[in-house]
């Protein structure tokens, strides 16, 4: 497997301003695609380094998949996020339409965006699902009826999140604390990342009504700030929490979550070197990036990236720290959005978005592919 060569970054905390950034190269990229530019949803146990199968297509022609989490029984929910569609894909390729989310509004980057299962499904039938409306970004929580395989009403639980055509996060998973994990953008208003105040440019935690989880850090509901457009969530054996995130003109970021921690947007981008603000573990220019969606497998972190058209695997070496990069299917299937690991332990399901505003799509696109774990 072909390595590509990423700038691995110690894990410390630092400050710094914009400045210091200046002997980086420059490149162009920063949202979901500018061209310059069961277990929980998204973890497995750790099995050791793992060899990739040949990927097997199990639902085409999707109108952007974006969030996806598992049943009981294998199948998973998949939200399209220019449809406001939910559709139920089966480990054998069955697909069929679950029902859609009222209240939408595709634009730019936003819509139907991530997708969780309830961790105590089906005691608590519910799906979590983050999406854009005319005003703001929400969280609601839909009823799931395993027996005809359809949802009910959407009920928010969180809204007020700051939405823009651009930088709305999306990404919602449930930690292994049993709270839910919200990831959201910055909406194109850069200062509200510095401001705990603000639901933007943050990771929320809540509860599964939408409250503040008892013991976040700043009594409110976030969890940590300073960051530009979160898109991945993924919690390690230790329960490490890892996440991606979209940078501006320089670099992309994997970064170890903990709470209270300020990731640094705007003032730092990539690494810093002062007091004050977290180091990410990894970056990559966003040409070989644009991280979205994370799932650990194998004891390996995997990233599906966007503009990069790949998807990276990173060795999770203990105690938050990790190897280096290694990419896979370059330029094979196009935009990768969401990388999702099978609760049964044997397989990677991937999402391409090739029909989104920068993709270039194929016969098929967008689909969601099964990745066998050899």
């Amino acid at each position: 497997m072909a390595h590509t060569p990423t700038r691995l970054v110690a894990r410390r905390t630092t400050t710094t301003t914009c400045a210091l950034l200046g002997t980086v190269l420059l490149l162009t990229s920063c949202s979901d695609g500018d061209a310059e530019n069961m277990s929980d949803a998204n973890g497995s146990a750790g099995a050791g380094p793992l060899d990739l199968g040949a990927p097997q297509d199990l639902a085409t022609d999707l109108d952007v998949p974006w969030g996806i989490d598992f049943l009981p029984d294998g199948s998973a929910l998949v939200a399209q996020r220019d449809s406001a569609v939910v559709a139920r894909v089966t480990p054998q390729g069955e697909v069929s339409e679950a029902g859609s989310i009222n209240g939408v509004e595709h634009g730019g980057e936003g819509g139907l965006l991530g997708l969780a299962m309830d961790p105590d499904f089906p005691d608590e039938p519910y799906a979590y699902v983050y999406f854009t409306t005319s005003s703001d970004n929400r969280v609601a929580r839909v009823a799931y009826d395993e027996e005809t395989g359809s949802l009910g009403q959407a009920d928010v639980i969180l809204d007020g999140i700051p939405a823009a055509s651009t930088h709305n996060g999306g990404r919602i998973a449930f930690g292994p604390d049993g709270y839910l994990y919200v990831a959201t953008g910055d909406a194109e208003d850069t200062d509200t990342s510095q401001d705990t105040d603000s639901l933007a440019g943050k990771i929320l935690r809540v509860t599964n009504a939408g409250e503040p989880a008892p013991d976040n850090p700043f009594d409110n509901h976030v969890y940590t700030y300073g960051h530009r457009n979160v898109q991945g969530l993924a919690w390690d054996d230790e329960e490490n929490l890892y996440a991606t995130e979209f940078g501006q003109d320089t670099l992309d970021e994997v970064n170890l979550i903990e709470a209270g921690n300020n990731y640094g947007w705007p003032i730092v981008e990539g690494p810093g070197g002062e007091d004050g603000f977290t180091d990410p573990l990894v970056t990559w220019e966003p040409a070989e990036a644009s991280p979205s969606g994370a799932a650990i497998a194998g004891d390996s972190l995997w990233v599906a990236s966007l503009r990069g058209s790949r998807l990276w695997e990173i060795p999770l070496t203990g105690e938050g720290e990790v190897g280096a990069p290694e990419a896979h299917f370059v330029d094979t299937f196009g935009r990768l959005r969401t990388v999702v690991a099978h609760p049964d332990g044997d397989a990677l399901w991937l999402s391409t978005s090739n029909r989104d505003a920068w993709g270039s799509p194929e016969d098929g696109d967008d689909r969601v592919m099964s990745v066998p774990l050899e």
